[in-house]
């Protein structure tokens, strides 16, 4: 193990992945501050440059990208009002009432200091989680996997949607759009239509691409709303107070960087859900509810550090079992294939310094988060100001130029652009995406150990549920199935019984 550990530690401290480090760090930055260029956006224009990268280089700028690119959506939904990634929409009013009353500075320290916080907490979990979970893992046969993936889907619709038929009816078009091609166990061609270039299915970079940066291109176009001013003209010591809130509110701290680990290893989830999650939790359990919305940095402190810890847990499930647990890490799961990194229990014992490696990244990326953060806090003014009218067409030049680099194709620019079109009317009448991500990266996987699983019982549907782990999975999925009609039921008699005289 230490000399796994020692490799490690050579692989992320040597000076090209540090280089590379640092750059994704100011690179997501960047975009994070930038309102509507998601981190999920970051993660899909990264893609492209790390076909040019060693795995671990490769991994350390996805997984630093992002962090930061969370972290740094909160300085203008702080100075703006205007979010800078979903994740940080759960505590932008609070931040901005603070702004107003002339407490920038704290807000902004806040969601600094305890996204590293709540980082650091959430990779600690990384660390002693996965590879218990990776040892249990190895008891997993088809039957099992088959639930598992299905319990994902399922968590998916109900978790990321407040109206899961649109959660549902985008889990199906996500699963139809994993049907295409000959990547399926009898390799036989499905909705093709007699186009060659189909063949292949449709590819999930060019895809996730589309959804994520060209829907947001096509929504800055039709906006036609003014840009907002920033109330503040610079921002002091962000650091000033931190201790004291510390002291103030560690209960608060640890139930953030909990709750967020916890609801970013649930498939689908993602930063963005924690954050609202722990938000709401803060205004529950605090002894000063009535002062949130009026600028009171309770919600912040906890909200802030769930949503980077929901990043480390996110990677829990995609590690150890290849099902992401938000859109980030189902593009991180292609990144790790292209890489011979293949999730799963193999990963942990073939190759152990990769996975200590990524543990490290995680560590130096929330640590050089406070330095470089407070960096980008001081000139936020500067990267606030860059004018979206050429920052979008740069932008729409990158996702061209990265989709075309993949294949050395046009089909795959269609795809991204027929993707991103889709997904922003999707969007804009409020079905959610991550459905459809999870069905799409999820789809082959379903249908392939199901099939297997039917091979291997001879079609005997019991042997679904005869195996003891299998068994649990299968009954979780069900009653999950199940809760949503049984509620509606019981609300249905007792409405009746109400009603009667």
């Amino acid at each position: 193990m230490w000399t796994a550990v020692a490799q490690a530690f050579s692989m992320v401290f040597e000076p090209h992945t540090m280089l590379v480090m640092v750059l994704a760090s100011l690179y997501g930055l960047f975009v994070g501050a930038v309102p509507g260029l998601t981190a999920t956006m970051a993660t899909a224009l990264l893609v492209p440059v790390t076909f040019f990268m060693a795995p671990i280089p490769a991994v350390a700028a996805i997984v630093t990208a992002t962090a930061m690119a969370i972290f740094s959506g909160d300085i203008p939904g702080c100075l703006l009002r205007i979010p800078g990634t979903p994740a940080s929409a759960a505590y932008t009013d609070e931040a901005f009432a603070m702004t107003r009353k002339g407490l920038a500075e704290q807000a902004l320290g806040a969601g600094l200091v305890f996204s590293a916080v709540g980082g650091l907490f959430g990779t600690l979990v990384l660390i002693l989680a996965a590879p218990a979970l990776a040892d249990f893992a190895t008891r997993f046969s088809s039957f099992e996997y088959f639930w598992l993936v299905l319990l994902g889907l399922t968590c998916a619709v109900f978790i990321t949607s407040d109206r899961p038929l649109k959660g549902l009816i985008m889990l199906f078009l996500g699963l139809l759009v994993a049907c295409v091609g000959l990547g399926n166990p009898a390799g036989f061609p499905r909705f093709t239509f007699g186009n060659v270039e189909m063949m292949g299915g449709i590819g999930l970079i060019p895809l996730m691409i589309g959804m994520f940066a060209i829907s947001e291109i096509i929504r800055y176009v039709v906006d036609t709303s003014p840009p907002a001013e920033m109330v503040v003209e610079q921002v002091g010591n962000v650091l000033k107070g931190q201790w004291a809130l510390a002291r103030k509110y560690p209960i608060q701290i640890l139930r953030g960087s909990a709750l967020g680990t916890a609801v970013g290893a649930l498939p689908g989830a993602g930063a963005d859900i924690a954050a609202w999650m722990s938000y709401g939790m803060s205004k529950k359990f605090s002894k000063e509810p009535e002062k949130f919305g009026t600028g009171h940095v309770e919600g912040i402190v906890e909200s802030g550090a769930a949503n980077n810890s929901a990043l480390a847990g996110a990677w829990i499930p995609a590690l150890v079992f290849g099902i992401p647990g938000d859109s980030i890490t189902a593009i991180v799961i292609g990144v790790l294939y292209m890489k011979n990194m293949n999730p799963g229990p193999s990963l942990f014992t073939n190759n152990p310094q990769n996975i200590y490696a990524v543990f490290l990244i995680f560590i130096v990326a929330n640590i050089i988060m406070i330095p470089l953060g407070i960096l980008c806090i001081k000139v936020a003014r500067r990267i606030l100001k860059v004018p979206r009218n050429i920052l979008m067409p740069v932008i729409l030049m990158f996702c061209v130029v990265g989709t075309f680099a993949i294949n050395n194709d046009l089909f795959s620019i269609g795809v991204m652009l027929v993707a991103g079109l889709l997904a922003y009317v999707f969007e804009d009448n409020d079905f959610p995406i991550a459905p459809a991500i999870l069905g799409v990266v999820l789809g082959s996987m379903l249908e392939e150990n199901f099939i297997t699983s039917m091979i291997k019982s001879d079609g005997n549907l019991g042997a679904f549920f005869s195996r003891p782990i299998a068994a649990a999975l299968a009954g979780l999925t069900i009653l999950i199935w199940l809760t949503p009609p049984l509620l509606a039921l019981l609300r249905k008699i007792r409405a009746s019984a109400t009603a009667a005289p």
